[in-house]
């Protein structure tokens, strides 16, 4: 590592002293080099670093807060998402923390976020290690010509190995995430999962972007086509989102955040980071073909004797994760932005098996749906979950939500009434029967369906309601069987699954409760119309 290469940046106004040993704007390769001289991590036999992010291999959502200030107190939507934190308690941790780095050896990168100049951001992100760097370098993106005299406008300090007080320091454990929005700072200590740092900067925008600009920020993949039509994929973990987005006749626009403003679709991030449980050249060749040198695999395990990663092994976590430049990716759109969506997919992997495989929505529905935020964790995903459980997240990404989700929800409901865009729900699930009984669609109908939605295959289908949740159900689509559309026609017996489909309704109508005092009796009617207490 040489620190000389660069001209180095003034960080005095970080108060991080003078004595640091700052390595600025490394490359790859000099990031790879320095992980592995600080036994950080190792290479893999694709080139790959991999390395373990500790105790954390997920990110803590208890753990972030935000600071209640005048920029924040009247604004954030606070309670059991976002958790208030004391201005004077901030300032003296970051001197902690800022303490805690001087002297040491400090990875410092500049990049920014948004595709979309005008709204971009300018960062600064100081990490404690050479992996956290190439996260960043991966994630952010890149811009062409760093100037380290430069104040940029936002900052990031992530100290894995500084472990905060609790008691003094008004954190709920040693690890935290704070983000201050007057000072423009996030302070990240006592976790190495890198994903804080993404998820912090992606919660900045879900509040600046809405909030100051009425431009809607969206946890989405998106694509776009040869004719320039776009697709977004709306979806929690475990859903599809990047599977069904990284489509070898499309080309990639990004697989997690977006924003959408008056006329086109722009990437947050300038990569990907994509979970690698169970991957496959086959089943995901564009991911598979991205883990090559310089890639950062998180918290996998190799097979035995090799430097080969056992994909199948989730010993030390679900959450295995790779990230890399979208510059990996083949398909990739440069820049990363395209127009307005055509269509729009909530994908939601139904474990009741209820849900139809397609089915198009109102804009009405499309709210209601986007504020319900639906899926279902299935046994195993976790700790003491041994059936399927109902799973609601608003606007598929409510941890990260500054904002109430009803600010989100009518932007996205004027946005789909001014362009005239086509909205469906795809479950990606289970037919048949639910989790242990049914079986998982096919990924090659999901495919097919999606196609079919793209093309214009399906705006003249012939529909039907289904009768408990009264999306419209097409009864043919290209490539499908006609059985599969209606689920109750894969059940064995259309009682149970009357019986599912309305305790599934009645988990909806219980949770759409909370936005009863948000104005949002207009959506109550593009809820579940038939309902039972079960």
């Amino acid at each position: 590592m040489n620190t000389t290469t660069k001209q180095l940046p003034d960080l005095g106004y970080l108060n991080l002293g003078k004595s640091l040993t700052v390595f600025y704007q490394l490359t790859p390769a000099q990031l790879v080099e320095a992980a592995i001289k600080r036994t950080e991590g190792v290479l893999s036999d694709t080139g790959a670093l991999a390395i373990d992010t500790g105790k954390f291999t997920g990110r803590s959502p208890k753990d972030r807060f935000i600071v209640d200030d005048h920029v924040t107190h009247d604004a954030v939507w606070w309670g059991s998402v976002n958790f208030k934190f004391d201005g004077a308690k901030f300032n003296a941790l970051y001197n902690k923390v800022t303490k805690y780095l001087a002297g040491k050896e400090i990875f410092v990168r500049d990049a920014c976020a948004c595709a979309n100049e005008k709204y971009h951001i300018d960062i600064r992100v100081v990490t404690e290690t050479a992996y956290q760097n190439l996260f960043v370098h991966h994630l952010f993106i890149r811009p062409e010509i760093a100037d380290p005299e430069s104040r940029p406008e936002w900052t990031i300090i992530a100290a894995p190995g500084f472990t905060a007080d609790p008691e003094t320091d008004g954190t709920r454990q040693p690890n935290f995430s704070i983000i201050s929005f007057s000072k423009k700072i996030i302070l990240i200590g006592g976790t190495g999962y890198t994903g804080e740092i993404k998820k912090g900067i992606f919660s900045v925008l879900n509040f600046i972007l809405p909030h100051d600009r009425q431009v809607l920020s969206m946890h989405c993949a998106a694509n776009t086509g040869v004719k320039g039509d776009t697709a977004i994929f709306f979806g929690l973990s475990g859903t599809g989102k990047t599977t069904l987005s990284a489509d070898p006749g499309r080309s990639l626009i990004g697989d997690d955040e977006h924003g959408w403003s008056d006329h086109t679709i722009f990437n947050f991030e300038g990569g990907c980071y994509a979970k690698c449980t169970g991957l496959t050249a086959e089943s995901e060749p564009e991911i598979f073909n991205a883990v090559k040198y310089g890639a950062l695999l998180e918290n996998i395990n190799f097979i035995p004797g090799t430097r080969r990663v056992n994909y199948n092994n989730t010993d030390k976590t679900e959450n295995t994760r790779v990230a890399y430049p979208l510059t990996n990716v083949s398909s990739a759109v440069t820049p990363s932005i395209a127009s307005s969506p055509q269509n729009i997919f909530f994908l939601t992997a139904d474990a009741f098996g209820v849900l139809p495989p397609i089915s198009k929505l109102t804009p009405q529905q499309a709210m209601y749906h986007f504020l319900s935020g639906y899926t279902a964790k299935i046994a195993g995903t976790e700790t003491g979950i041994t059936e399927p459980v109902a799973t609601f997240s608003a606007c598929f990404g409510e941890a990260f939500l500054p904002l109430h989700p009803v600010t989100y929800a009518n932007l996205l409901g004027k946005k789909i009434k001014e362009h005239q865009v086509n909205v469906w729900l795809v479950n990606t699930g289970w037919a048949g029967g639910g989790y242990g009984v049914g079986r998982r669609i096919k990924l090659a109908y999901t495919r097919a369906m999606i196609n079919a939605a793209i093309s214009g295959a399906l705006n003249h289908a012939d529909y039907h309601p289904h009768p408990v949740f009264n999306m419209m159900m097409p009864r043919s689509c290209p490539n499908v069987p006609d059985e599969i559309l209606n689920p109750v026609n894969t059940w064995a017996n259309a009682e149970n699954y009357e019986e599912s489909a309305n305790k599934l309704a009645n988990a909806f109508v219980k949770n759409f409760e909370k936005y009863a005092s948000y104005n949002t009796a207009h959506l109550i009617n593009a809820g579940p119309n038939t309902v039972i207490t079960v």
